[in-house]
């Protein structure tokens, strides 16, 4: 079993004191990344929830200490040469941020001798201010990690919920920001359990977003919502007044004029700046106090000069601005974004070396254009997933190496802030090789006129790996919206469907040779089109020979022949329209998936044309096994279920011929999931599941994390997700079924196959089902009765001489 998909980006990454590795964050790891390749070379695994602080301890560029907070409630530190865990510390509350000030003071300040290193952690502490009418969950404390007992009962602060901790690089100062204010605490020199820090509070009008502090003077800086940045010199010249009365080497006393402080702030003066058109999210000094970094929403970083204010910049970074970290190593530093990309930078020219690529986010849009959204597309013959960009892109994503490949820009558009959507990629297709993709652009009328709809075809280059625009196709379907994309299994062929009542058969133009060579496939044209009485057609699927295709009209299924375009027959209906159509297995079996106030998931037998089985189900993805008669669901659960299965969904492994599910896994963020069959190299999938295995199922939630198991295998039950005991209902004291007839049959251990699901249970008691349900649920008679009479019967081992 293997996971991939975290945010890189969730918190703050860090430098090791050599610069050559970078710690990142990556949701229960710590993955260290070569600065030089941009590869991952390790990992530091032990913590069960999400890390979220990454404290290297500074030393020589021999020694590689760290310290790591999350919000399993631990503190652990770390050899990450190892890589290893050397200690581990349970406050028992969730951290949100850790500042361990004693570690940052310089090496003349520093006792390494002291018995006590203290770090301040925001915490979140539910049953804190229950009594209260608003609560005050987070909290900022303080923590011993020499001597630690439990977390210490000396509380700083109390804030509405845990705010992010700030610690100045000297580790003199530390701060939060709380709305429109910024806390700010001094650290003590000789620190004990019992000491207070001292603190002042610094006000604006408007909301902060980040704060920063000066490495070396007595300066912050703090960002906010509108876009501006404040600087207070000299803060905390009254409470942080030295015993010589002097702050930084000058007298100070209360009736000194404070340029431009609010409110009476302990500050000597506060000037703004202004160039960003949204809010600040990043700030931070560099190393030497010159300069500050600012970035946000624009996707620019800000160089500007500290002491004159000018500017510099470095634009088209493509995503918003999160984190900026200068490196041991000054040729080095790193910038993070919000689409899950680190950059590391070539300083001072700023330039861009490499980058470090998670999985891009789901699209921001995804809820203003819900019915136009794209899903993620996979190319299970080489595990990579096509994922929709807010650059209106198309990111190609190693399952297997859990790493960006490229990108493929399927609109050209530069990142600006304050852009609305005006254009949604609403379809990312590939064939079962991957060779060939289909795209889908919808360009949003303003206000209901300029709508305009563009199909494209991509091949991919045999040199580059990389997809290349083949035919554009303006409004393919008049002005009618595309529903589904499929690509033939064999041949140059696709069929598109559209929400205006008709499909169309896609056909590539063959090889020409000329002279002896054969020249490149020169586009798409239109083979054949076909309606069936104006309805709206929301799906399209080829067999797996690609000799039938099955179009959805509306709630009924037409079968067509491909090349003759000769409708062939009509297959049963369902209550509500049908949004989802596959083949399974050798395509015996056609899949059929409803959605609305019924939704419904119906399996149909080409042989018989009719209903094989069904169940009304909730169903937001499905996949076949390739060469298998195997199928998977992702089944959304309500609400009011998410307790008893752990998770908001569930995947459900069927065998096509039965009803009764082989396996069942609950799983979380089920909403705009994904399932997918892979077939992958031998070799690398022996990595995953520690045998060799050529069929891999990949799942991926709803913010794009993903894991890939064996469904097959014994290790599968490990991913849960939901054992049996996990699943059984609470008894109920009414009779039904079996023993409404003939009474209680003998108890029988539940616990006999632990590794089995609720679902797959029932095919050993079938009659305690047997006779409830509805009657188009139940099984054929043959089969109730073949197993209701073996139930009866008493079994013997044959003995043979």
């Amino acid at each position: 079993m293997m996971r991939g998909g975290e945010s890189y980006v969730g918190c703050a990454p860090a430098f090791s004191n050599d610069g050559k590795r970078l710690l990142v964050c990556s949701g229960c790891t710590v993955s260290i990344f070569s600065t030089s390749t941009g590869l991952r070379v390790s990992s530091l695994e032990g913590h069960t929830a999400p890390v979220t602080s990454l404290i290297v301890v500074p030393a020589s560029k021999i020694l590689c200490y760290c310290w790591t907070s999350s919000l399993d409630g631990t503190i652990r530190y770390w050899d990450f040469s190892v890589p290893e865990s050397i200690k581990k510390l349970d406050l028992h509350l969730p951290i949100f941020s850790m500042v361990i000030p004693s570690i940052l003071s310089p090496p003349e300040e520093n006792n390494a001798k002291a018995p006590n290193i203290f770090a301040y952690v925001s915490v979140q502490d539910r049953n804190a201010q229950d009594n209260r009418p608003n609560p005050l969950c987070g909290q900022i404390r303080k923590c011993n990690l020499k001597n630690y007992q439990t977390v210490s009962h000396l509380i700083l602060k109390e804030t509405k919920r845990p705010e992010s901790l700030t610690i100045s690089p000297s580790g003199n100062f530390f701060g939060i920001k709380d709305k429109r204010k910024l806390h700010i605490w001094k650290v003590p020199k000789t620190d004990s359990d019992s000491t207070v820090s001292k603190k002042i509070v610094l006000h604006h009008t408007k909301t902060f977003t980040v704060l920063a502090f000066h490495p070396t003077e007595r300066i912050v800086a703090a960002g906010d919502v509108t876009g501006r940045i404040l600087i207070w010199r000299g803060f905390g010249t009254q409470k942080f007044l030295d015993s010589s009365g002097l702050v930084n080497g000058r007298s100070m006393n209360d009736g000194e004029d404070k340029g431009g402080v609010r409110e009476n702030d302990d500050a000597e003066s506060c000037v703004t700046w202004h160039w960003h058109s949204a809010g600040v999210r990043l700030l931070s000094f560099s190393s030497d106090g010159a300069y500050l970094y600012s970035g946000g929403e624009e996707g620019v970083l800000v160089l500007w000069q500290f002491d004159t204010g000018n500017k510099k910049f470095l634009p088209r970074i493509g995503s918003p601005l999160l984190y900026f970290i200068d490196s041991p190593d000054p040729s080095l530093s790193s910038i993070s974004c919000t689409d899950n990309q680190i950059h590391i930078l070539k300083t001072p020219s700023m330039e861009i070396m490499r980058s470090i690529s998670g999985i891009k986010p789901p699209l921001s849009c995804q809820e203003i254009c819900e019915i136009l959204s794209s899903r993620a597309a996979f190319d299970c013959t080489s595990g990579l997933v096509a994922v929709p960009t807010e650059n209106y892109g198309i990111q190609f994503y190693s399952l297997f190496a859990n790493r960006g490949l490229y990108e493929v820009q399927v609109f050209e558009r530069n990142h600006q802030p304050v852009d609305e959507v005006t254009v949604v990629v609403t379809l990312v297709e590939l064939s079962v090789d991957g060779s060939m993709m289909s795209t889908v652009e919808v360009k949003l009328p303003e206000e209901g006129i300029g709508g305009l709809v563009c199909l494209k075809f991509w091949d991919l280059d045999s040199d580059s790996k990389k997809f290349s625009v083949s035919t554009l196709i303006y409004e393919p379907h008049r002005d009618a919206h595309i529903s589904a994309v499929a690509f033939h299994p064999t041949r140059h062929m696709a069929v598109s469907s559209s929400y205006g009542g008709d499909f169309k058969i896609w056909v590539c133009k063959e090889d020409i040779q000329q002279n002896g060579q054969m020249l490149q496939n020169s586009g798409w044209m239109c083979h054949a089109v076909g309606s069936y009485k104006n309805k709206a057609m929301r799906a399209a699927a080829f067999s797996a020979d690609g000799s039938v295709l099955a179009v959805a009209a509306d709630t009924v299924i037409t079968l067509w022949d491909p090349d003759k375009n000769v409708l062939m027959a009509v297959v049963g209906e369902t209550t509500t329209p049908i949004v989802n159509l596959v083949f399974a297995g050798k395509s015996e079996y056609l899949l059929s998936v409803s959605r609305g106030s019924k939704p419904q998931l119906s399996v149909w037998s080409m042989s018989k044309l009719a209903a094989s089985w069904s169940y009304r189900i909730q169903i937001e993805a499905v996949s076949c096994a390739m060469d298998l008669s195997y199928f998977a669901i992702l089944a959304l659960l309500p609400g009011s279920n998410e307790h008893t299965f752990r998770g908001d969904g569930m995947i459900l492994l069927f065998n096509v011929t039965d009803p009764i599910p082989v396996a069942s896994w609950s799983v979380t963020k089920a909403k705009g999931g994904g399932l997918a069959f892979l077939k992958g190299d031998p070799s690398e999938v022996a990595v995953i599941d520690g045998k060799p295995s050529q069929t891999l199922l990949a799942y991926i939630n709803g913010d794009h994390e993903y894991v890939l198991f064996d469904p097959y295998g014994k290790e599968a039950c490990e991913l849960s997700m939901t054992t049996q005991d996990d699943l059984l209902a609470p008894e109920e004291t009414g009779q039904f079924g079996y023993t409404t007839i003939y009474g209680e049959l003998p108890k029988i251990d539940l616990k006999r196959n632990k590794a089995s699901s609720v679902l797959s249970s029932a095919s050993e008691r079938p009659w305690e089902t047997i006779f409830s349900g509805s009657s188009h649920m139940l099984p054929p008679l043959t089969k109730l009765c073949s197993e209701f009479l073996e139930s009866l019967l008493e079994k013997r081992t044959a003995m043979v001489e």
